[in-house]
C-alpha cells in the first residue's frame, strides 16, 4: 500500500501545477535540442506523455511494465524512433525522459514521505529513460542495416556493355552477404539481357584471399547453371602473385588483365568485334 501512497501524492503534485510543471519540463528539454525541433511539435510530444505519466501514476502505481502503462510505453517508443531518424544522440533522447525529474524536485516537500515519494519517481523515470534507449538503439540498428543494403546495392551495379555481354564491377570487399546480391543481380540481369556472357570485374576489390576466390567461384557457378559463359578481369599483377601464392585455383575460367581485355574475348565468343554491335560492322 505504501507504494499506492506514494503515486498517489506525486499524482497530487503532478496535477497542482500540471500545466506549471508541464511548460518547465518542455523548457528545459528544449534546451538541449537547440531548437531542431520546433516548439510546438516539442509540446505536443512532452504534454502527451506528461498526461500518460500520471494515468500511470494513478491507475498503476509504479509498476511501469503494467497495463497503466501502455500508453506511456507507446508515446516513448514513438519518441525514441522519431529521435533516432532525426539523428538526435542518445543523451539528448533520454534528456527528454530524465528532465522531468528535475522539475518536479522545487515541489517537493521536506517531509519524508514526499521525499520518499520524489524518490519512487525517480526509480521510475530512469526504467522508462532505459525503455527509451532499448528503442532508440534498436531503431539505429534497423536504420544502419537498411543504408548498408542501400549502398550494397549501389555499390553492385549490373551494366550491358553489348548484346548478350552483361558485367558486375566489383568495387570494395566481397564477403558473403554481398556475394549473394552479386549473386542474384547478376543472374536477374543475364535474364533481362538475354546474355550468354557475363564479366565479373574486379578492379576495384583490394585484395583476392581465398575467401573472396571462393565467392567469385561462387557466382560463376551459378551464372554458368542459367547458361553463361563468365570471365573474371581486372586481375592486377599483386593479385596475381597472391593467388598463385596461395594456391588457388580458377580452374576452367578465363581471367583478363582488364575489362576492355574481357570484353574482346566475349565479344570473341559471340563471333562479333568492337566495330558494331553484335559484330555487325
Amino acid at each position: 500500500m505504501a507504494g499506492q501512497e506514494e503515486s498517489s501524492r506525486l499524482v497530487e503534485l503532478l496535477t497542482a501545477k500540471d500545466d506549471q510543471l508541464a511548460s518547465a519540463w518542455v523548457e528545459a528539454v528544449s534546451r538541449t535540442l537547440r531548437g531542431r525541433i520546433s516548439l510546438a511539435e516539442l509540446e505536443r510530444e512532452l504534454n502527451e506523455l506528461y498526461t500518460a505519466l500520471v494515468d500511470g501514476l494513478r491507475h498503476g502505481a509504479f509498476d511501469w511494465q503494467g497495463d497503466a502503462y501502455a500508453e506511456l510505453r507507446a508515446l516513448l517508443a514513438e519518441l525514441s524512433r522519431s529521435r533516432a531518424r532525426q539523428g538526435f544522440t542518445p543523451t539528448e533522447t533520454a534528456t527528454s525522459v530524465l528532465a522531468c525529474k528535475d522539475v518536479l524536485a522545487p515541489t517537493v516537500d521536506t517531509g519524508a514521505a514526499d521525499i520518499h515519494a520524489y524518490l519512487q519517481l525517480g526509480k521510475l523515470m530512469d526504467a522508462l529513460a532505459l525503455f527509451t534507449l532499448e528503442v532508440y538503439a534498436k531503431t539505429r540498428e534497423e536504420i544502419i542495416s537498411a543504408q548498408s543494403e542501400q549502398l550494397m546495392e549501389l555499390s553492385t551495379p549490373v551494366v550491358k556493355l553489348w548484346e548478350g555481354v552483361v558485367a558486375v564491377p566489383l568495387v570494395g570487399t566481397l564477403d558473403s552477404a554481398r556475394t549473394q546480391v552479386v549473386m542474384e543481380k547478376l543472374l536477374q540481369a543475364l535474364v533481362d539481357a538475354d546474355a550468354d556472357q557475363a564479366i565479373i570485374d574486379i578492379t576495384g576489390v583490394p585484395a583476392v584471399d581465398t575467401e573472396v576466390a571462393q565467392h567469385l567461384l561462387k557466382t560463376v557457378v551459378a551464372a554458368r547453371l542459367m547458361g553463361a559463359e563468365c570471365i573474371i578481369s581486372g586481375i592486377r599483377p599483386q593479385i596475381a602473385q597472391t593467388i598463385v601464392a596461395l594456391g588457388i585455383q580458377f580452374g576452367d575460367i578465363v581471367t583478363k588483365a582488364s575489362l576492355a581485355d574481357a570484353l574482346k574475348h566475349a565479344l570473341g565468343r559471340r563471333g562479333g568485334d568492337l566495330t558494331g554491335n553484335g559484330g555487325q560492322a
